[in-house]
């Protein structure tokens, strides 16, 4: 089977679930699920909303800085700078990112990193007619972008991964496949910051996060523009 024929499979699988009240973007996808040229679904004119892009705000936790906090409701990943501040990033949530919650740790970390589908994921595309690879090579096709962030738990590998796309109109919305997914520049910037053993909260369904004060305060614009933006 032609690689074509898997990079067919691999932009289908990550269709995305345009929310109710964007009227244009959802028309354009209904007309891209109408249309036998799924590469039109890579190319939805959806501007990423401003707050779903990379900030610094006031954040009042009782987490240590340089913990990780995913917000999946909320759709924002938090890197903790201290006690009253954090990096805020806009993220997407995957069908593997549904009703998860728990405390995990950053085992590894890969720059352009290969794509290895669930086997889960290849057989339920494959219903469908939707044929992924067993393996993809990293490069700027590949649906784990730029680079990755392996998460484990007390029992090894969570399955779960922060990673890039190279679909950042994506971002802030609830997408068919893929795990926390954030825009390309903004996994690169927090793949420099979190060392492997960084602690990861991911806070949703469940409540297995356990107790985690989170309350966003809003945007510091002087910190945004030296801290987020300056590296």
């Amino acid at each position: 089977m032609s690689s074509t024929k898997y990079l067919v499979g691999a932009l289908l699988a990550a269709a995305v679930i345009i929310p109710a009240g964007s009227a244009s973007a959802e028309a354009k996808h209904r007309k891209a699920q109408q249309s036998e040229d799924v590469i039109y679904l890579s190319k939805i004119n959806r501007e990423v909303p401003e707050k779903f892009k990379r900030h610094v705000v006031t954040l009042r936790t009782s987490e240590r800085p340089g913990t990780v906090i995913v917000d999946t409701n909320n759709k924002f990943l938090y890197y903790v700078l201290d006690g009253s501040s954090a990096i805020r990033y806009g993220i997407g949530v995957g069908r593997e990112g549904f009703g998860w919650s728990g405390v995990v740790k950053v085992a590894r970390k890969a720059e352009w990193p290969d794509w290895v589908p669930p086997k889960e994921m290849i057989a339920r595309e494959a219903k469908k007619g939707h044929y992924l690879p067993a393996r993809m090579d990293g490069g700027k096709d590949n649906p784990l972008g730029a680079r990755a962030l392996y998460l484990f738990g007390k029992k090894g590998d969570s399955g779960y991964r922060i990673h890039g796309t190279n679909q950042p109109w994506s971002i802030g919305l609830n997408l068919s496949s893929g795990c926390i997914r954030m825009m390309n520049e903004d996994v690169t910037d927090l793949y420099k910051r979190v060392p492997v053993g960084s602690k990861v909260i991911v806070i949703g369904p469940g409540n297995r996060q356990g107790n985690v004060v989170l309350e966003d305060r809003g945007t510091d614009i002087l910190k945004t523009l030296f801290t987020a933006l300056g590296g």
